[in-house]
């Protein structure tokens, strides 16, 4: 018999496991496209966890970054803030759309071969409940629906460390070829 986790259980494995990620990041940067060339999808996260690629500005700009990406599957954690506020006093829904965005679109993007790049063409957020700074840190979770050679699809959810579904999201994304590396 296996015993749920209370939320402050949770929040502290959340905690824990954000702080291993962010102690073997590398530095912020931009990718180059010569640094990926010959690297399927999973190779390039596997790269950018092992430090040997740079990691998004994105996430540093509105405190996300992603824990874990296996084939099919992306798992981001963000940290809400006032920073991220609307005038309404709550996180605005732009911060859900990013998160969400760039946790269903890695989900594709992990399992794309190598020579293959994509573009989300869609995104489709329903945000269920209001997120202020008073939820110290949510999870966004993405899984492939569908990928094909042209379009690969998504869902996210972004839930708290309570349990409470907050927003989700489904994507279509374009693939195409990558562009030769000069």
């Amino acid at each position: 018999m296996t015993t749920a986790l209370t939320p402050e259980q949770t929040l502290a494995a959340w905690d824990a496991e954000e702080a291993e990620v962010r102690a073997r990041r590398s530095p912020l940067g931009v990718i180059r496209p010569d640094q990926i060339a010959g690297k399927s999808g999973i190779e390039v996260f596997n790269a950018m966890f092992s430090g040997e690629l740079p990691q998004p500005h994105i996430g540093r700009t509105l405190n996300f970054l992603p824990l874990r990406i296996e084939p099919g599957h992306a798992i981001f954690q963000g940290r809400p803030l006032v920073d991220h506020y609307n005038p309404l006093g709550t996180v605005h829904g732009g911060w859900f759309a990013t998160l969400l965005d760039s946790c269903v679109a890695c989900a594709v993007h992990s399992a794309l071969p190598a020579g293959k790049t994509y573009t989300t063409v869609e995104l489709k957020i329903n945000i269920v409940r209001a997120l202020t700074e008073q939820v110290p840190v949510v999870r966004a979770e993405g899984k492939i629906i569908h990928l094909g050679r042209s379009m690969g699809t998504a869902e996210g959810r972004l839930y708290g460390h309570d349990g409470k579904l907050y927003a989700h999201a489904s994507t279509t994304c374009f693939i195409m070829d990558m562009p030769a590396a000069k």
